[in-house]
C-alpha cells in the first residue's frame, strides 16, 4: 500500500488575546475599527438620552411659554444644571445623530457597491465618516454656542 504524500506543514499562526491592562494602550485599530465602534457608541448615546430629546421636542412645540422655558434652558440653565451643560448635552446628540447617520450611509454604501469592501476604500470611507462627522459636529456646536 501506498501512503498519501502529506505537504509539509507552516508553522501555526499565533492567536492572542489581548490584555485590557498591557495591550490596550498600544493596540492600533484602523479607521474603520473605531468607526465601528463609535457607530455603537453613538446608537447607545441617541437611546440613553431618548427621555432628553423626547423632552426637547415637547417643550419646544407645546406652547409659546414652554417654547420660551426651552430656550431659556438652554441660556441660563433649569435647576441646578447649568445652560453650557444643556448645551453640551445637546451637541453630543447631534454628533451622535450625524455619526451614526453618516456611518449608516457608509454601509449603505458597501452594500449597495460590492468593490467598496476592500481594505483601501474601507479605510478610506471610515476616515471621510470620522471628517464629515466632526466637521459637521463643530458647524452645529458653533451655532448652538451662539458664535454665528
Amino acid at each position: 500500500m501506498t501512503e498519501l504524500a502529506t505537504p509539509p506543514r507552516q508553522p501555526r499562526r499565533e492567536f492572542r488575546n489581548i490584555n485590557p491592562l498591557s495591550d490596550l494602550t498600544t493596540y492600533r485599530l484602523p479607521p474603520a475599527g473605531i468607526v465601528s465602534i463609535l457607530h455603537r457608541v453613538s446608537g447607545a448615546l441617541m437611546f440613553l438620552l431618548l427621555p432628553f430629546i423626547i423632552w426637547m421636542f415637547d417643550t419646544s412645540v407645546s406652547s409659546e411659554i414652554s417654547f420660551a422655558r426651552f430656550t431659556a434652558a438652554f441660556n441660563v440653565g433649569l435647576g441646578f444644571v447649568p445652560g453650557w451643560f444643556i448645551k453640551l448635552v445637546a451637541l453630543a446628540l447631534i454628533w451622535a445623530y450625524l455619526h451614526h447617520f453618516i456611518a449608516g450611509l457608509r454601509h449603505l454604501y458597501m452594500d449597495v457597491n460590492h468593490h467598496a469592501v476592500d481594505k483601501k476604500s474601507g479605510n478610506s470611507t471610515a476616515l471621510a465618516t470620522l471628517f464629515l462627522s466632526i466637521l459637521l459636529t463643530v458647524v452645529l456646536g458653533a451655532k448652538l454656542f451662539g458664535l454665528y
